[in-house]
């Protein structure tokens, strides 16, 4: 069974742990194989002394012998020895690794700042100059090759900041700023979850981290921190006069009168892979039934059902499409 589990745990998997993709994964990860293996040397010395015990003849009226004392004691010299030097050195091992992983190597000139919501989450991207600063959300885009800090925040209540193939968790707790970084070697999409159990959507507040090579990065970065084109046809000028009016309290878009601050930054929404936090596929079918009834989909989430007339819903769904 071991020799089987052990190689698939390994395959590449959404939220595979056994497998680094980054400078801040691959020592956790050579701990988590290194522990896995001593964990599998004990159970193989342990199984193979309880088979021994277990078919050891005896003789059926041998007399009883009394041993001499201290004739099993090696026995327990030795096991004990072992065990502690195991013990030891695993806890070294642990604590070297969390000194290096400890703060982000030099080099580390983005932040980000992410705030966890119930159920989703906002991520801002901080720069000294203003025009570089912007506002999405559920979907982060790092550079490859470079280490990148991430301030942690809880907006209500402990949330959990987990990108397994690049980094462990860090919690985002309510009244303090926690902060970590995670490092893409390679290019790709990564899915990352919310770790601590934050309400009755929490297995429904993922989040995608997506690396890509530094200039189609800061080509990315350029477009985000752009507001919203002009609509693009009178369809989409009417849905986004509605969505001034019936979204604009709660959800920005930059460019327009919408400027709310309560739901997610749609700005530049058809660049994102998935609606409401992972729980969709971002495609137009979907996102006229999210507009329609979000709380069918995602029950306990802060966007009421509006009960949107068709023409309204199907003109906020014309303007949300032309916002790439």
């Amino acid at each position: 069974m071991a020799a089987v589990l052990v190689p698939a745990s390994g395959r590449a998997a959404p939220m595979g742990y056994m497998r680094g993709y980054g400078a801040k994964a691959y020592p956790v990860t050579s701990l988590s194989w290194g522990l896995l293996v001593l964990s599998l040397v004990v159970v193989a010395v342990v199984t193979v002394l309880l088979v021994w015990a277990l078919l050891r003849r005896r003789a059926p009226a041998a007399p009883t012998v009394v041993m001499a004392p201290g004739g099993g004691l090696s026995w327990i010299t030795v096991g004990v020895g072992v065990s502690f030097l195991a013990l030891v050195a695993s806890a070294a091992w642990t604590v070297a690794v969390l000194a290096r992983i400890g703060e982000p190597p030099a080099g580390a000139d983005l932040t980000v700042e992410v705030t966890g919501h119930q159920w989703w989450w906002q991520v801002r991207y901080l720069d000294a100059d203003p025009s570089l600063t912007f506002t999405t959300a559920n979907e982060i885009h790092i550079p490859t090759g470079r280490p990148v800090r991430f301030r942690l925040i809880g907006a209500d209540v402990i949330h959990s900041f987990w990108v397994p193939p690049l980094g462990g968790k860090t919690d985002l707790v309510p009244g303090q700023t926690n902060e970590t970084w995670l490092q893409a070697d390679r290019p790709g999409t990564y899915r990352g979850q919310c770790a601590e159990y934050c309400g009755l959507q929490h297995a429904h507040m993922a989040l995608a981290v997506v690396a890509e090579p530094p200039d189609a990065f800061a080509a990315w970065r350029r477009h985000q921190a752009e507001g919203a084109g002009p609509p693009d046809g009178d369809l989409a000028a009417r849905g986004q006069a509605a969505f001034v009016l019936r979204c604009g309290a709660c959800h920005a878009v930059r460019g327009t009168a919408a400027g709310g601050i309560l739901g997610p930054d749609l700005s530049h929404f058809m660049t994102r892979q998935t609606i409401a936090a992972g729980t969709l596929p971002n495609t137009p079918g979907h996102l006229s039934a999210w507009i329609a009834d979000p709380q069918r989909i995602k029950p306990g989430n802060l966007m009421p059902r509006l009960a949107l007339p068709g023409p309204t819903l199907a003109a906020i769904r014309a303007f949300l499409e032309t916002l790439d």
